[in-house]
Formats: structure tokens, sequence, C-alpha cells
């Protein structure tokens, strides 16, 4: 059994003694860094992933010493692919209470994150990133929200973040199409902060947080506050009510079986176009 603290509350996983976490959580300085450690299952969310992130957050949020946040992967090629459809078919949560998906899209941050991605970043891995202040990725990143492709919404943020932080037109092209983003448009569309060569997103992710820290902290964390109450956050709580109604709409239909079937037997899906079962 492992422990955290959730806000000075002792929070257990029934892992096994010898498990590795889902989410490690390290201090340089006055930055935390979250790295996503399940590199096998290409970082997929599962329920114990989410717990633990969120977990990791409230320490994080508690810490005064903590300044700026780094979200990294422990796997050299994916950032984060998605949901774990393991966790999803057993029953198990990948969202939190507070935190939404991954513990993490809709956690009330204070302090600034950063996304340092050095590999895929697709579907909730993509809205892990948008969830995040600002990216730093390497040439080998690249981002989408291939949902549609599998009969699915990008409901954890996508829909109305991709807009947010994209031109209208850019954010419609992955949106319908499903297809991805190389790092290198990503950054001449001002979508990424920092591009780099593989291998160098760290580095970079630290040097742009230590930009970060060399300011007071209480006016960094003011000035993200302002930014967030006059832009986006008294929106969310609406447009996550939407996506969430959006999904529950194509939940309802043939083709929402169909998609993720698919994928399983390895063959084109053959959708209906359906609402419902005739």
């Amino acid at each position: 059994m492992r422990v955290l603290h959730r806000g000075g509350v002792p929070v257990s996983f029934n892992q096994g003694s010898m498990a590795e976490p889902s989410v490690k959580f390290a201090k340089q300085g006055n930055v935390g860094i979250f790295t996503l450690n399940r590199p096998k299952a290409r970082n997929a969310v599962n329920a114990e992933l989410a717990a633990e992130f969120e977990a990791h957050l409230e320490a994080f949020e508690a810490d005064d010493d903590l300044w700026v946040g780094i979200v990294e992967s422990s796997n050299d090629t994916v950032f984060c692919a998605g949901a774990d459809l393991k966790s999803i078919n057993a029953g198990k949560p990948v969202f939190t209470a507070k935190g939404g998906f991954a513990g993490f899209v809709q956690y009330p941050r204070t302090k600034p994150m950063i996304a340092c991605v050095d590999g895929a970043a697709l579907a909730g891995g993509c809205e892990i990133v948008l969830a995040c202040d600002l990216v730093v990725a390497s040439t080998k990143a690249k981002f989408g929200v291939p949902e549609v492709k599998r009969s699915l919404i990008a409901a954890a943020g996508g829909l109305f973040r991709l807009p947010r932080k994209l031109p209208h037109a850019i954010a419609m092209e992955l949106l319908l199409t499903g297809d991805p983003m190389t790092c290198e448009r990503a950054h001449a569309l001002g979508f990424v902060n920092v591009a780099c060569a593989p291998g160098e997103a760290l580095k970079e992710a630290l040097a742009l947080a230590q930009r970060i820290t060399a300011n007071a902290p209480l006016a960094v964390r003011e000035a993200k506050a302002c930014v967030d109450e006059m832009t986006t956050r008294n929106m969310d709580q609406a447009d996550f009510k939407r996506s969430n109604a959006g999904f529950g709409a194509i939940a309802s239909t043939p083709d929402f079986m169909e998609g993720p079937l698919a994928f399983i037997e390895k063959r084109p899906p053959r959708w209906t176009g359906q609402r419902s079962k005739l």
C-alpha cells in the first residue's frame, strides 16, 4: 500500500508494495514535476492515474514553495494516448469528482502549468495539454483528437479549448477529421510556446519555468487568476456540461459500439449514421 497526501489527508492506493506509481512527483527548486508513468500502457489514463494525479495536484497547490508545475511523460514516444479502454470496460472511472478527466482537466488550479511533450499527445492526452497554460514540445510531438474516428467526441475539454487556442478553422479541422497536427505546425500557429529537438523538452520546460519563477510568485498567480476569470473559467462549467451532453447523445447510438469494436478487431468501421437502433 502506498500513501499520498491530499490536502493534508492521507490517501491510500492499493497497488501492492512493489507497484510503480502511475504518476510520479518531484520537486526541483520552486518547480513541481508531474510524470505520467504508465509507459507500457502508453500512459493511458486509468482510475489509479486519475486519483494519483489529483492527489499530487492537491499537495502541489498547498505547497507555498512550489510556484510552477510541469507535466511530462515517462514514455519516450507517447505523452499520453488518452483514456484506458480496459479501465472503462471494467467500470472504473478515468476521472475524479474535482479534477475531471485524469484528475486534471477541470482541476481549479491557481499556479501555472507547463505541458512538456516529447511524443504523441492524442485524445485525452491532447486534452491534458489543452488544460495547461503553456506548452513545450519536441519535433517528435504531435497533437490530435481522433475521437470521431471511433464515433466519440473530445468531451474532456477539446471541443471548446481547441477553438480558443487555435484559429477556428484549424480547430475544426482537427476535431472533424481526427487527424493529428505536427509540433512544427502547432508552434507556427501559437499553440506551442517552445519547440525543440527530441529529448530536449524537459530541459526547455525547466528553462521556461525558471523564467516564470524569477518573478514574484503571488503576482504571477494573480495574473493567471485574472486571465482565467476574464477569458475562460466562467465559461468552462457550461462548456463541460454541453460536452457531456453531446457525449451522452453519441453513446446512445449504434455507431458508438461499432467504433471501439472495429478498433479492437483491427478493421474499418461500418458506420450507419442512425440515431438509434431500428
